[in-house]
């Protein structure tokens, strides 16, 4: 008895606390029932048989509305129902897409002396990104980043970067990611579950994704934008140079905030310059 439905976005997610309003043929409303954290809505009144609208509504998407017929037995059963992000905003479509590293940047911040920042930033880096057709949690990330471009601005601190106390380039010339997993946060928001190596030890580490939309280029492509943040320690990665200067403050913080500000082209390759 009653009514059925199943509230997901475009790509796949449901969406959770969607409201489904239903009205006769009048336009009087006879049913309003919330969907669940899973975007799944049951709701045991019955309903007298004939012809209905269906209406659904969440925060931050595009309302939805379809018709329903009502069997002799009270029920009806509306099955999935898509909602569009309001502003246009999807993900961007399945297959492969390149980063473009002339229009994005890896960056990191550390704590400096205990009072301020030094941010510094790789400057040879590719990655490739794999839209997943069906299930966007299958979807997946590589990529590869020169240890030996790192630039902070200041080519003293980069050479000692660059040492064995830090990177071990020589050892280790080179950063690795790949993604082993994806989880929704939120609207337009995911946890990417992934690992990263470092001076040859891998670790697990979860990346803060937003997908910030998809849009035209000038040279004819379709480009896809994102931001990604996480956190590391150096001692995960036996980055252990601690020089302490003053009652226990260290001249180079423990943590890395890593920011990340990336622009794919749909595709295999990037366009000829």
């Amino acid at each position: 008895m009653g009514l059925t439905a199943r509230i997901r976005t475009r790509d796949g997610w449901a969406v959770s606390h969607a409201v489904v309003t239903v009205t006769d043929m009048t336009g009087t409303q006879v049913l309003r029932a919330e969907a669940d954290t899973e975007g799944a809505v049951h709701d045991p009144t019955t309903l007298t048989p004939g012809a209905y609208t269906v209406i659904v509504t969440a925060v931050g998407y595009a309302p939805a509305a379809s018709s329903a017929i009502v069997t002799a037995s009270g029920r009806a059963e509306i099955g999935n129902v898509t909602l569009a992000r309001q502003g246009g905003t999807e993900l961007p479509p399945p297959g492969p897409w390149t980063v473009d590293p002339a229009h994005s940047s890896v960056g990191a911040v550390a704590q400096h002396l205990g009072i301020s920042s030094v941010h510094g930033h790789f400057t040879d880096f590719s990655a490739v990104i794999e839209i997943a057709p069906d299930d966007v949690s299958k979807s997946r990330v590589e990529a590869v980043i020169s240890a030996a471009s790192i630039d902070t601005g200041n080519g003293m601190r980069d050479g000692h970067l660059k040492s064995p106390d830090f990177l071990d380039v020589e050892t280790y010339p080179q950063i690795t990611y790949r993604s082993t997993g994806l989880t929704p946060a939120g609207s337009d928001r995911w946890t990417v579950h992934g690992e990263l190596t470092m001076r040859g030890i891998a670790r697990p580490v979860d990346l803060d994704l937003a997908y910030l939309g998809t849009g035209a280029d000038p040279w004819g492509g379709t480009r896809a934008a994102f931001r990604a943040t996480t956190e590391l320690h150096r001692e995960d990665f036996a980055m252990n140079y601690n020089q302490v200067i003053q009652a226990g403050i260290s001249a180079i913080g423990t943590t890395l905030k890593v920011e990340l500000d990336i622009q794919a082209v749909q595709g295999e390759y990037l366009p000829q310059a």
